[in-house]
């Protein structure tokens, strides 16, 4: 299982320093996903992609469909089986802010990019160049999460369970570990039963069930935001379309959509301290 190629935030510089700023405020968490750190490795595919997306960011339609989901996703009952099968001590107010700040991430950027797969495929989008200010959030700024962990600098056993983590979302993952894992083993006691609960809920099939029911709220909140495409002023990179897409293929229709009902699940199951 290798490592995604990624350009994490404290390597960051220039122009990519100041994209990852700006995804950071126009989604409203602490940190950079994973799939924009990657795509940062393609010369001249994340600013493509910030270009067209950042206008979306403050559509009307990305919280009605955000809001959709989160209601799609609660139907499917996942956060009372993973509560019942999740043995779990209280893990504390910072693991509960991390999957916090995961779970409003992957909302967002599972609409957010499947709109922009659709549009990369051929579908027509995106209106006419132009500077889109983000608008400031209202409130406190999320606080700071500590930095994601290197796989390979885990200890071996830790390493070992978000390795296992992965592992159950299957071959069509593309052995991508989600970034919440690995954030995850910063508190390894959290890894085991959580791998051994899911594992349960990945083999009766209710994580695939949730996982298409958030599918099918992107796909139609994609086609409300397509329209609100910006575009950039530089066209695509061609040479890097075809890798983009089947990235974006296996993110928006395996990984994220699996991590947004994990990730809502694991909200509703952590306890609380009383």
């Amino acid at each position: 299982m290798a490592a995604l190629p990624e350009i994490r935030e404290a390597e960051a510089t220039g122009g990519i320093a100041e994209i990852y700023a700006g995804l950071r405020a126009a989604i409203g968490i602490p940190l950079v996903n994973l799939i924009y750190r990657h795509l940062a490795t393609r010369p001249g595919v994340l600013p493509w992609v910030w270009g067209a997306i950042r206008g979306c960011a403050s559509a009307p339609a990305l919280e009605a469909g955000r809001a959709r989901m989160a209601e799609a996703v609660h139907a499917q009952g996942l956060g009372a089986r993973l509560a019942a099968a999740l043995a779990l001590d209280d893990p504390g107010r910072e693991v509960r802010a991390l999957v916090e700040a995961y779970n409003r991430g992957n909302a967002m950027n599972l609409l957010l990019l499947t709109t922009l797969r659709r549009h990369l495929a051929g579908e027509a989008g995106g209106g006419p160049v132009a500077a889109v200010a983000v608008p400031a959030r209202q409130g406190p700024a999320p606080a700071p999460l500590p930095p994601i962990p290197r796989l390979d600098a885990l200890p071996p056993a830790v390493a070992a369970e978000v390795r296992a983590l992965a592992a159950l979302h299957g071959a069509e993952a593309g052995g991508v570990v989600p970034s919440l894992y690995l954030h995850l083993a910063l508190w390894p006691a959290v890894l085991p039963p959580l791998r051994a609960a899911l594992a349960l809920l990945f083999a009766d099939g209710t994580v695939a069930r949730a996982r298409d029911a958030a599918c099918a709220v992107a796909e139609v909140t994609a086609a409300e935001l397509l329209p609100a495409l910006g575009r950039p002023p530089a066209p695509f990179p061609e040479a890097h379309r075809a890798a983009t897409l089947a990235v974006l293929e296996t993110f928006t229709r395996q990984i994220i959509p699996a991590m947004v009902p994990i990730g809502v699940a694991l909200h509703e199951a952590l306890p609380r301290a009383t």
